[in-house]
């Protein structure tokens, strides 16, 4: 295809660039997207998108706007409160550039639909807040074999990556398996800061951008985190796992699972939250300080404790806790931390049902700790 005389004129910033030009900007007119989630993190990179003029767009979602969002949901105004955010987004993407195709998916992913709806897009960006689908559109991508630029988001804190196996990890060699339900809130639990999803976002449109031109070094085998309080980013090299249930060698998963079920998606609330025992971080260093025998049980993942960790400790991350109870004395003192005493609640709570005797959540996490025992400690 050549360029029409309109295109070459909404384009020419990309034109004049070595990277891009006319070739490149061909390519991206020929290209296409998957944009699972039109909420805080597909907003700002379908917007992007179908400014730098991705030929196909095609969004998914199956939910209404909602007023509360509108903070950080940019695709949508005041007046769409209540509107499908498939409709709602269509509209305003067209009207920035009606020269691309929009394709609007108002359903649910599944596991029945998920293969056959992802198929045709050249690149998955995943937008969602929710374990299901996140599961489910990784698992998609490996079996079709498409990249998964992915996204998350937490208060200040936010992380991007490129998950496409065979040439990288994918989102379960990192996460093999989810964390216990309720232990890990939503945005309307633990709130977000409303600009920090358009930096995610905007970060995953520059991949999916990259991806279809192929140029430059997309976050394949990396793990971009992102402090907005801070405002520092830091890469870390990530790797396929052997052990990867669906693209190690070993593989196991050969088609799409039930993931309700599979992360027992339904929550628990605040108020169904068993009560543990717990202790601050300063009743943690007297403990640590007085010699008494205890375990320091460490339950974040790999790459965090690279970042920060309180020694000694034993490190066992949330999802391998079950499989490793071996490795602790039911009768020890036990204190549980992670970043910030949600994750580590839940395994406090999953310990005394195992019928382990003397076990703490450690309230604030190493974050707390950091903040108010050791600043030497990084917080992230």
């Amino acid at each position: 295809m050549s360029l029409t005389q309109s295109e070459k004129q909404r384009y020419l910033r990309h034109l004049i660039m070595p990277e891009v030009g006319q070739l490149g900007q061909e390519r991206l007119l020929k290209g296409s997207v998957a944009i699972v989630g039109l909420g805080g993190l597909g907003s700002p990179a379908a917007y992007y998108l179908a400014a730098a003029g991705v030929g196909r767009l095609g969004l998914f979602d199956f939910d209404r706007v909602d007023r509360t969002n509108l903070h950080r949901q940019i695709l949508h105004f005041d007046t769409d409160e209540d509107r499908p955010k498939t409709e709602s987004a269509s509209e305003k993407l067209r009207a920035l550039n009606p020269d691309i195709e929009v394709e609007t998916h108002e359903v649910r992913l599944s596991s029945e639909n998920a293969l056959e709806l992802l198929q045709p897009y050249d690149v998955v960006l995943d937008g969602t807040d929710n374990f299901a689908t996140r599961y489910l559109v990784n698992d998609a991508c490996v079996l079709l074999g498409k990249p998964n630029v992915y996204g998350s988001i937490f208060r200040f804190d936010g992380q991007v990556s490129v998950f496409w196996a065979g040439k990288g990890p994918c989102y379960r060699c990192l996460y093999p398996e989810p964390p216990p339900p309720g232990s890990v809130p939503t945005c309307a639990e633990a709130g977000v800061l409303g600009v920090l999803p358009g930096m995610v976002g905007t970060i995953q449109a520059a991949e999916a951008l990259k991806l279809i031109l192929n140029i430059g070094e997309p976050l394949i085998g990396k793990l971009l985190m992102i402090d907005a309080l801070s405002m520092e980013m830091r890469s870390f090299r990530i790797r396929a796992s052997d052990e990867c249930p669906i693209c190690g060698p070993n593989a196991h998963i050969r088609e799409l699972q039930d993931y309700e079920s599979f992360c027992n998606a339904v929550p628990e609330t605040q108020s169904q939250r068993k009560s543990v025992p717990s202790v601050t971080v300063q009743e943690l260093q007297s403990v640590l300080a007085s010699g008494r025998p205890h375990t320091l049980l460490d339950v974040r993942e790999v790459y965090e404790r690279e970042i920060a960790a309180i020694h000694p400790s034993v490190h066992i991350p949330v999802s391998d806790v079950p499989a490793k109870l071996h490795l602790l004395n039911k009768d020890s003192e036990i204190y549980v931390i992670c970043h910030s005493g949600l994750r580590s609640h839940s395994i406090a709570s999953f310990l005394i049902d195992q019928g382990f005797t003397q076990v703490a959540n450690v309230e604030g996490g190493i974050d707390a700790w950091s903040e108010e025992i050791d600043p030497t400690v990084p917080s992230y």
